[in-house]
């Protein structure tokens, strides 16, 4: 006698698997056409770059655009390692204390029962209504009062307390099945261990795919009219000095474009497959 076990088999013919693997591949191709034109773009020469309509295919690649690009960054005051430091300083620290500082506010909001629970609920949810630009103004009033502006600070600190962070933080840490922290309770375990020894590693996902949008961010950030200084200021400052010269330097804009777009690619290529691994693998239930 066989036993159902309640579950559908699903059937799909030869064409079936043929017709999505086309319509999915018509979708990746599609949403791979900026970036492909980016590349493009930067080993055009100048009088590829403004035919109209815009081609793909370069029928001429040069890498003199890249050459300028160096040229240009040796004429500069304050040298290009200093803004690729400064870059990735402001990236690394803002990431990883981002990351921290969610977990460590989203885990007592998941787990734990206080009074105003439910009304800072409500807060994180509103607070994800408004756009970060709408708190410039206040940021600014309280940097310039603690004398932080003109600092890596100035654009750290307001990194920490995005609010999508703490959102998908706490939604993965209300899965987690609370008898598996009160096992650990009973072992002895304190909340700090229970919180980077049992939580942290099952929310894996989330701060996985946080470090994603974080690092794009931060990448991507000229300091927000907070960092004066030459010394100071990031790489996309300098694109963005780059840029102001004109149709002559527009090849020079495109490969420094392209240079900028590297590392968030690459850290989502390397990051893309371990958060999908993990969140097939880290479901749990009571």
């Amino acid at each position: 006698m066989k036993l159902k076990t309640g579950k559908r088999k699903v059937n799909r013919t030869a064409a079936g698997n043929v017709a999505v693997f086309l319509f999915l591949l018509l979708f990746g191709v599609f949403f791979l056409l900026p970036i492909v034109y980016a590349i493009a773009t930067a080993f055009k020469p100048l009088n590829e770059i403004f035919i109209f309509p815009p081609r793909l295919i370069v029928k001429h690649p040069t890498t003199q655009n890249f050459l300028k690009l160096s040229q240009v960054l040796r004429d500069y005051f304050v040298p290009f390692s200093r803004y690729f430091f400064n870059s990735l300083f402001i990236t690394v620290l803002g990431t990883v204390g981002h990351i921290i500082l969610a977990g460590m506010a989203a885990y007592p909001m998941a787990k734990h029962r206080f009074y105003g629970q439910k009304m800072l609920n409500r807060l994180i949810v509103t607070a994800l209504l408004f756009s970060s630009s709408v708190t410039y103004i206040s940021q600014y009033i309280v940097l310039s009062a603690t004398q932080m502006i003109d600092t890596y600070l100035a654009v750290i600190l307001p990194a920490l307390q995005t609010t999508l962070g703490l959102y998908l933080m706490m939604n993965f840490m209300k899965g987690l099945p609370d008898a598996m922290l009160e096992a650990a309770r009973i072992d002895g375990a304190g909340e700090f261990y229970i919180f980077w020894h049992i939580v942290m590693p099952n929310v894996k996902p989330a701060w996985l795919t946080l470090m994603i949008f974080q690092v794009q961010a931060l990448w991507n950030s000229s300091g927000g009219g907070f960092l004066y200084s030459e010394e100071l200021k990031t790489l996309p400052s300098v694109l963005a000095t780059i840029a102001a010269g004109g149709n002559v330097r527009a090849g020079v804009t495109a490969a420094a474009s392209l240079v900028m777009m590297l590392p968030p690619i690459f850290l989502f290529v390397l990051l893309q497959s371990r958060v999908i691994e993990t969140m097939s693998t880290s479901g749990m239930k009571d």
